[in-house]
C-alpha cells in the first residue's frame, strides 16, 4: 500500500492528466477522454491500493491490475511512468513506430502489463482466469486482481459470461472497476445501447457493488478496502466519472473519446491543468 496522503495522489493524477495531454499532442491521434476521466481512479489504485514493487515488477506476491478497457492506455502508460515503473520521457513516444508505448497495451512490452488488451469486453475474463488460479491453485489470500472497465464496453456479452463464472466461482479476490462516464465513441451509453439500472444488473449476476465518485480519491480507496473485505464472492466498483476531467471543453464531450488535442488546444488543456495544480500547491499543502 502507498503511503502518501490524498492530497498528494491527487497531485500525481493532475501530473498524469498532464502527460495524458503531451503524449496524445506528440502522438496526433488516442483517447483523451477516458484516460483523463480516469486518473484519479488510476493514481488511487497506483499509490494507494495496489500491493506492488515497480523495482520488481514480476514480483511473485504482487497484486495484478488488468484494463480490459485497453484504448485508455495513455492513463495506463503515464501512471506506471508516474509509479517508477519506467522513464517518464519515453512518453513522448506514444503509437510511435517501434515504440513500446502502442496505442493499446502490449504485455511484453512494458514493465508493469500483465496483459495484452485491444478487443473490448475480454479483460475480465483474462482476470477472472486470474483470480481463479490465485484462489484455486495458488491458494493466496493476500493477493488481487483488479479490472478496470469502460462502461460501453459492458455492451459486450463476454463481460458477462465472465461475471457469470466469477460468481460461480466465487471469486473474491476479483475486484471489477467500471468507469462509469456514460459516453462511447459514437455518443452516450444510453443513446448506443442504455445500461441501467446498472447496480441491479450486476447484483443479479451476484457480485458484490458498490457505487463511488470516481473523482474522490478517499472514497475509491475506502471502497477497495470494502471489496478486498469480501471473500464470498466477487466485487465491482462502479466509478462515476467525467470524461475529459480537467479541460473544460473536453468534459462530458463524447466527441473526445478518440480525438487526440491539437497543439493549440493541448495549451489550453495544459494552462488548465497546470492552474489547477498551482491551486493544490497553494491550498493543499
Amino acid at each position: 500500500m502507498g503511503g502518501l496522503s490524498y492530497s498528494q495522489v491527487e497531485k500525481k493524477a493532475n501530473s498524469i492528466r498532464q502527460s495524458i495531454i503531451k503524449m496524445l499532442a506528440e502522438a496526433g491521434s488516442g483517447h483523451p477522454g477516458g484516460p483523463l476521466g480516469m486518473a484519479d481512479l488510476m493514481a488511487a489504485l497506483y499509490f494507494k491500493v495496489l500491493n506492488i514493487q515497480p523495482d520488481e515488477p514480476s514480483w511473485s506476491e504482487r497484486d495484478l491490475f488488468v484494463m480490459s478497457n485497453g484504448h485508455c492506455a495513455p492513463v495506463l502508460y503515464a501512471t506506471l511512468a508516474e509509479r517508477g515503473f519506467f522513464d517518464k520521457n519515453e512518453l513522448s513516444s506514444l503509437r510511435k513506430l517501434n515504440s513500446r508505448l502502442q496505442g493499446h497495451p502490449e504485455r511484453e512490452m512494458l514493465p508493469g502489463l500483465e496483459t495484452t488488451s485491444g478487443p473490448l469486453g475480454s479483460g475480465l475474463s483474462q482476470a477472472a482466469g486470474m483470480a481463479y488460479a490465485m484462489q484455486y491453485l495458488e491458494r493466496n489470500p493476500q493477493r488481487h486482481v483488479y479490472c478496470t472497465m469502460g462502461d460501453g464496453e459492458l455492451n459486450e456479452g463476454n463481460i458477462w459470461e465472465a461475471a457469470m463464472f466469477a460468481s460461480k466461482y466465487q471469486l473474491g479476490q476479483l475486484i471489477g472497476i467500471i468507469d462509469r462516464n456514460n459516453i462511447q465513441i459514437s455518443g452516450t451509453t444510453d443513446q448506443v445501447m442504455p445500461l441501467e439500472n446498472l447496480r441491479s444488473k450486476w447484483e443479479g449476476f451476484g457480485w458484490h457493488v458498490q457505487e463511488v465518485d470516481g473523482h474522490n480519491v478517499e472514497s475509491i480507496v475506502e471502497a477497495c478496502s470494502m471489496a478486498r473485505a469480501i471473500t464470498n464472492r466477487p466485487s465491482v466498483i462502479i466509478a462515476h466519472t467525467v470524461p475529459g476531467k480537467g479541460v473544460d471543453f473536453m468534459e462530458y464531450d463524447y466527441r473526445w473519446h478518440g480525438k487526440a488535442p491539437s497543439q493549440q488546444e493541448a495549451a489550453r488543456a495544459l494552462e488548465q491543468l497546470q492552474s489547477y495544480s498551482g491551486y493544490m500547491e497553494a491550498d493543499h499543502v
